[in-house]
């Protein structure tokens, strides 16, 4: 067997194993649901009243949660929502980038919704500073999924190679890419790699 077909039987191992995965994920959190009484209804998340009600009784309130944070932590919040504004200048920029070069390229346009969840402000247990926390993590994540795969559709667009060493977390269409110096390969096969968007 050659590399390059062990390389593939791997690769589809792989996607069978992160089938698996993400099937175990979903009856995982469909259990959690189940056993911290909430549900999903139109993209609502609704606990059950007791269980709210419990919730909120488990809330720190703010001046108990600001009279106990260590100073240092009080002192680095601005530095911390400073980043906001490169954040939403990323979000505008790559958002504007994808809608006017995708559809140039005829290249599937990232759905921005299917990487920006911010729903951790709905827990009742947490109290206004925590929920502005987690919707700012969620945001500056989320965001960066998203332009992560925005950027790797335009990477398998325009240089779909895979680099001479392996970065420590590629993306996952880089095993798409053509092996570094394999010219033959590039010259061959470059617009159907450009064109597989599975």
């Amino acid at each position: 067997m050659t590399s390059r077909a062990r390389l593939d039987e791997i690769v589809a191992r792989l996607k069978k194993i992160q089938s698996e995965f993400e099937h175990e994920v979903d009856r995982l959190l469909e259990e959690k649901r189940q056993q911290f009484s909430y549900k999903l209804h139109r993209g609502r998340i609704i606990f059950q009243r007791n269980v709210r009600r419990w919730q909120r009784q488990q809330r720190t309130g703010l001046w108990q949660y600001l009279h106990s944070a260590p100073l240092p932590f009080i002192l680095s919040a601005p530095i911390i929502y400073g980043m906001i504004v490169p954040l939403v200048f990323l979000d505008l920029t790559i958002t504007i980038y994808q809608h006017v070069c995708f559809r140039i390229y005829s290249v599937p346009r990232v759905r921005r919704n299917d990487y920006l969840y911010i729903d951790r402000h709905y827990l009742p247990y947490l109290n206004l500073i925590e929920k502005i926390n987690c919707v700012y993590c969620g945001y500056g994540n989320g965001l960066l999924e998203y332009s992560r795969e925005i950027i790797a559709r335009t990477e398998q667009f325009w240089c779909p190679i895979k680099h001479a060493r392996r970065t420590p977390d590629p993306h996952h269409r880089t095993e798409k890419f053509f092996d570094y110096g394999d010219a033959a390969a590039w010259k061959e096969n470059l617009e159907k790699v450009r064109s597989d968007w599975d």
